[in-house]
């Protein structure tokens, strides 16, 4: 008992407090390794299924503000619900898990968990959910704008105009033109071309 209590303390800090229980009995109902991890660059969460493995693994970032936290911890229940019951043949992000994903979702889509700002957007968005939550700009903007320590001079690539200078991961770039999700970059000191996410968080650099 003293285990499982210690899950339910650990969802009440890092998502919304009415959500917490929900969670919890998510966990409950179908057990898996939980485990709260280092940033990642890459992900905000993961899951793979093991057939070698009785019980499954999802990992959360731990630094991610309560309302991503949530969203991406009911994204990889979703995986693994939809493996459990579908069978492994499946598209990881196909109607299969997309219709899971959304009634799992659906208890929470109420202004007691999530705030109005964030809730317009996820409501469309869990119509037909895209791969990560990041890959649609409006929700994740909205989430972004509760994110905790952060610096002042970050902006997302998708704020910024046409033209901008902007430092990412210590490399100068002049954005150019927007294609749907991803916006057309050249690097400063190559010229070199590239396609980067409208929503990655960048550092604009002034103009003499």
């Amino acid at each position: 008992m003293d285990h499982e209590l210690r899950f339910l303390e650990t969802f009440k800090k890092h998502v919304p407090l009415p959500a917490a229980e929900y969670c919890w009995n998510l966990w409950k109902e179908l057990p898996f390794n939980f485990y709260i991890t280092r940033t990642r660059q890459s992900k905000l969460g993961d899951f793979r299924y093991r057939r070698d493995q009785k019980i499954q693994t999802i990992t959360i970032n731990h630094d991610l503000n309560p309302y991503q936290f949530l969203i991406t911890y009911v994204h990889e229940v979703a995986h693994y619900r939809a493996f459990e019951k579908f069978g492994l043949s499946i598209k990881p992000h196909g109607l299969e898990w997309k219709a899971t994903f959304r009634d799992l979702m659906s208890p929470l889509l109420i202004d007691q968990v999530f705030p109005k700002d964030i809730l317009i957007p996820l409501k469309r968005h869990i119509t037909n959910p895209k791969a990560s939550s990041g890959a649609d700009l409006f929700l994740s903007k909205s989430i972004k704008r509760y994110d905790e320590n952060k610096a002042f001079d970050i902006s997302l690539l998708a704020d910024l105009t046409p033209g901008a200078l902007f430092e990412l991961q210590g490399r100068a770039f002049k954005k150019e033109m927007t294609r749907r999700t991803r916006v057309l970059c050249q690097e400063v000191n190559t010229g070199r071309k590239f396609l980067i996410s409208a929503h990655a968080e960048v550092k604009k650099i002034e103009k003499d």
